[in-house]
């Protein structure tokens, strides 16, 4: 009789930006000839099961589970204080109680956890049952970096008990890191409806998860963080991850895709879309969402954007008035696109982007030069890294009221769509991270190390 099949379960942290390379994870992890249980919340999967007309794309050895987040139906998931409170109290019990129920067939045990790294109860959970556990960084190195570094900070007197920088000061991590400082550490650019406090204490618990895990990897690479990744020698990069350099599907998605927009790519002339989109976080007023609509109307090129449902604080007469008439034979907008094959498509020349770590990737990935336009949390590192050390993309300047305006929309884009260096940049730089991901770049023998692991298990 043969041996089990390995199985891992899998537990993202419950937000879009978490859920969609955790499971493109999977899907590599099943190509392997691995069983995956991945464990949404139940509120999260609901989504996911609604934004996808088929879910066969997933194949017959991953399956998507779900378990209580503890909040009730009404209850706001944005929430990071009541996340905090209710959330990781109620949902460490319910894995181990998941766990049970699956182990309870010898052919079905699970043999690893693989946790997002982001929270530590996963993992320790794991610890708990005896089962060897990894960790997965979905975000950058450099902010699992600036995490572990904490408590050097505040006895260094950069920052203070509650994550306050000190006077103006910047400082580095490691030679050749980004600058940081207030302006770009995460647990200040979180915005007013979260609590500095409770995202500092979340990050400190990253060195919880280091210590814990035995495997460690994460969606980089040493050809994009090299400081970063010597910093946390334990770290394994495996990215870029991008479901378009495989055969298969991506998936994870909150919003329902309207993939009219491909067709609509495959009449535009080659490099010449400006593709517009903020991820599933990202809120404007009024104001800005008009002064945006009024910048891509003075381009006067072809653009994709992307509009979700509740991208805006208001909701009624939300466009210019006569701004859809004017621009329908040039502009189109949709819910939600299907972002990895839209930046794949020739026809696309930049990204207006709000630097969430996935869509940094997927744009370095494809060679698309981006225009930054970062909301919260790691986004104005990331900013740092395209703009300041990669040279991939331009930063937005804000008016008064920190108002993006539309010529300055404008002038940016012309800026980065004139000057030839910022796309032969981005060019250079997609050819290294594809090299990385191919068969004896560094990436992808990180990959197929952590794979054999996880089979003699």
């Amino acid at each position: 009789m043969s041996a089990p099949m390995p199985h891992v379960l899998a537990i993202p942290y419950p937000a879009q930006g978490h859920v969609i390379p955790l499971l493109e994870i999977a899907q590599l992890l099943a190509k392997h000839g691995l069983r995956v249980t991945f464990v949404n919340t139940d509120f999260n999967h609901s989504r996911i099961v609604r934004a996808v007309e088929r879910m066969d794309f997933l194949g017959d050895q991953i399956r998507l589970v779900s378990i209580p987040d503890g909040l009730g139906p009404g209850e706001n998931r944005n929430d990071l204080e009541k996340i905090t409170e209710v959330m990781f109290r109620v949902m460490p019990g319910k894995l181990q109680k998941l766990i049970e129920e699956i182990n309870r067939k010898e052919e079905d045990r699970i043999t690893c956890v693989l946790s997002d790294a982001c929270v530590s109860w996963p993992i320790e959970v794991a610890v708990k049952m005896k089962i060897p556990r990894a960790a997965f960084c979905p975000f950058s190195a450099a902010v699992f970096a600036s995490g572990l570094a904490v408590p050097k900070l505040i006895k260094d007197g950069v920052i203070t008990d509650d994550g306050t920088v000190i006077g103006q000061q910047t400082f580095r991590l490691a030679p050749d890191m980004p600058v940081m400082g207030a302006t770009n550490l995460l647990w200040t650019c979180m915005g007013a409806s979260f609590s500095q406090r409770i995202v500092l204490d979340l990050m400190v618990g990253y060195s919880v998860s280091l210590k814990l895990a035995d495997r460690v990897i994460c969606n980089s690479s040493s050809v994009l963080e090299p400081a970063a990744l010597e910093f946390i020698p334990q770290m394994k990069p495996i990215g870029p991850l991008l479901a378009g350099d495989r055969f298969g599907d991506p998936g994870g998605y909150f919003w329902v895709e309207d993939t009219s927009c491909l067709k609509w790519l495959d009449e535009q002339p080659p490099n010449s879309v400006v593709y517009v989109a903020f991820g599933s976080f990202t809120v404007f007023d009024r104001t800005q969402f008009q002064e945006l609509a009024l910048g891509l109307e003075l381009l006067r090129r072809p653009f994709l954007w992307v509009v979700r449902p509740d991208i805006c604080e208001e909701t009624d007469e939300l466009y210019p008035e006569g701004f859809q008439e004017r621009v329908s034979g040039r502009g189109k907008m949709v819910g939600w696109a299907p972002q990895q094959k839209v930046l794949s498509h020739p026809s696309v020349a930049c990204f207006v982007s709000h630097c969430g770590w996935n869509s940094t990737m997927e744009a370095t990935s494809n060679g698309v030069p981006l225009l930054c336009w970062p909301y919260f949390a790691d986004q104005f590192l990331n900013e740092s890294y395209i703009c300041d050390k990669w040279k991939t993309g331009l930063k937005f300047d804000r008016g008064d009221g920190g108002i993006v305006t539309r010529d300055e929309i404008k002038l940016k884009v012309h800026l980065l769509l004139d000057n030839g260096e910022f796309s032969k940049q981005t060019r250079d730089l997609k050819e290294k991270v594809k090299a990385s991901v191919r068969e004896g770049g560094e990436s992808h023998t990180n990959f197929i190390d952590f794979v054999e692991w996880i089979k003699a298990l």
